[in-house]
C-alpha cells in the first residue's frame, strides 16, 4: 500500500489529509492558517499540519508517495511557485511553495489552484460526474471558480476562473484586490466581516462579535456567521442576503458566458 497527503490551504485554516490507494483517509489533521508574517511562515504551518496527518495516520512524512496541495492565487505546478495569494499574509510576490515544503517534509509535492482542484474532484467523483462542463464556485475567505470545459480543465493561461473578481456593481464596494464592485467585495468572507466592523461600530446592533468571542475565534468563521443566522440576528442576515444577491449576479454572468451544463457551489460558506 502507497500513502499520499493532501493539503488543503485557505485563508481560515489549513487541512491536512493522508489517503491509500482508494482514497480512504488513514489520517487528518487542521489548523488555523497564519494571519501575520509571510509565505514561509504559512508553509511551516502547512507542514506542520502534514506531520500531525502522517502521525494520526501511523507514517512519517517521509513515506508519503506524494503531496499534492491545494493553494489559492495563481500557481504554476512547473515552477513550483504560489504568486498572489492575497488571501494569506504578506503573499503578494511569487514564493516557491514546492521546494518549501519538499525540503521539509521529503516527498514530491505538486501544487493545483485549490478551487480548480476542487472543480476537478467535483467533476471526477462528485455532483458534476456525469457532466461535460462545470463551473465551481467556492464561497470562503474569498471567492473562486474553475472551470470545466469539455470534459477538460480550463485554466486559461494559468488564472482562469477567478469569479470573485468578476465586477458585478461598477463603482461599488471596496475590494481587498484595490478594484471595486467585485463580487468578493460583496461576498467573500474577509470582506463581509470588515463591512459587518464597520457597521457595528457605527452603531449597528448585532451578536455576530459575542459569538466570535464565546467561541475563542478573532475572525468570523462561518460557523459564526451560521449560529448568527440560527439567532436570527439581523446584521448578519442582511450581508448574508448580500452576498448571495452578488453571488447570483456573478454566476449567471458566468453560465450566460460559457452555457456550462451544471454549476457546483461549495466552500466554507457554501
Amino acid at each position: 500500500m502507497s500513502a499520499r497527503g493532501g493539503i488543503d490551504l485557505g485563508g481560515t485554516k489549513i487541512q491536512a489529509v493522508v489517503v491509500d490507494d482508494k482514497h480512504e483517509v488513514l489520517g487528518d489533521s487542521r489548523r488555523p492558517t497564519p494571519h501575520e508574517g509571510g509565505p514561509q511562515d504559512v508553509a511551516d504551518a502547512m507542514a506542520e499540519t502534514v506531520r500531525d496527518a502522517a502521525k494520526a495516520a501511523g507514517l512519517e512524512p517521509g513515506a508519503l508517495a506524494g503531496i499534492g496541495v491545494g493553494s489559492p492565487g495563481a500557481v504554476d505546478d512547473g515552477a513550483g511557485t504560489v504568486t498572489s495569494a492575497r488571501n494569506l499574509p504578506g503573499w503578494e510576490g511569487s514564493f516557491d511553495l514546492a521546494t518549501s515544503l519538499s525540503s521539509a517534509l521529503g516527498p514530491i509535492v505538486r501544487l493545483g489552484n485549490d478551487v480548480q482542484v476542487a472543480t476537478d474532484a467535483e467533476f471526477a467523483l462528485g455532483a458534476a460526474k456525469d457532466s461535460s462542463s462545470l463551473l465551481g464556485v467556492f464561497w470562503g475567505t474569498g471567492v473562486g471558480g474553475g472551470l470545466v470545459l469539455d470534459g477538460e480543465p480550463w485554466l486559461g493561461r494559468g488564472a482562469a476562473g477567478e469569479i470573485g473578481h468578476m465586477v458585478v456593481r461598477r463603482g461599488g464596494a471596496h475590494c481587498t484586490c484595490g478594484r471595486r464592485g467585485c463580487m468578493e467585495a460583496y461576498a467573500g468572507r474577509a470582506a463581509m466581516e470588515i463591512t459587518a466592523r464597520h457597521k457595528h461600530e457605527d452603531g449597528a446592533k448585532t451578536d455576530l462579535f459575542k459569538i466570535m468571542e464565546k467561541r475563542g475565534r478573532d475572525r468570523l468563521t462561518s460557523g459564526i456567521w451560521a449560529r448568527a443566522l440560527k439567532r436570527e440576528d439581523k446584521l448578519a442576515t442582511s450581508l448574508i442576503e448580500r452576498a448571495v444577491r452578488a453571488l447570483g449576479a456573478g454566476v449567471a454572468s458566468a453560465v450566460n458566458l460559457l452555457d456550462v451544463e451544471t454549476v457546483v457551489i461549495g466552500g466554507g460558506m457554501g
